[in-house]
């Protein structure tokens, strides 16, 4: 074999090589591409995904919070009915506590009033009694007296 007939070979060699590689690398760029290609897909739906998700944890954390909402409303409303029944209850028991007063107050005037009655009632028959008494003492002594013979009247005990 000749120099030239190795030169032929090698060009034919580089040539079919050369042919081999850029298909290889046409191949390779369609597989790139293809590759970028599914990946950029795959890329968009995990994103998809990914705000689906976050829409579904936002409206779970929204559900959550409505709910915690209508539980904070329900407490407010029911705080609001135990106010209005136990200022209906304390209005009552005022009303009650003014009308027992009214009512003591009645009796104790008319308990006063019956007492005083009595008292002056007392004092006046024990004025009465006491000047019965002081009267009956001044007839008796005027009658011891006039009788001063028959009996004598000792204003103390040792006969002075």
């Amino acid at each position: 074999m000749t120099d030239s007939d190795i030169n032929k070979m090698e060009q034919m060699f580089k040539h079919h090589v050369g042919v081999m590689v850029e298909g290889f690398q046409q191949k390779l760029d369609q597989q790139s591409a293809g590759f970028q290609q599914k990946l950029d897909q795959h890329k968009k739906e995990i994103k998809e995904e990914f705000r689906h998700q976050l829409g579904i944890q936002a409206d779970g954390f929204q559900h959550k919070l409505d709910i915690i909402a209508e539980g904070h409303q329900m407490l407010v409303e029911r705080m609001d009915r135990m106010e209005a029944r136990l200022d209906l209850r304390i209005d009552g028991l005022e009303r009650k506590i003014c009308e027992v007063h009214a009512g003591l107050s009645a009796r104790i005037d008319a308990v006063d009033k019956k007492l005083t009655e009595r008292i002056d009632a007392v004092d006046a028959k024990l004025s009465k009694k006491i000047d019965a008494v002081a009267a009956s003492l001044d007839a008796h002594r005027a009658d011891t007296e006039t009788h001063r013979t028959v009996f004598r009247v000792r204003e103390n005990e040792t006969g002075q």
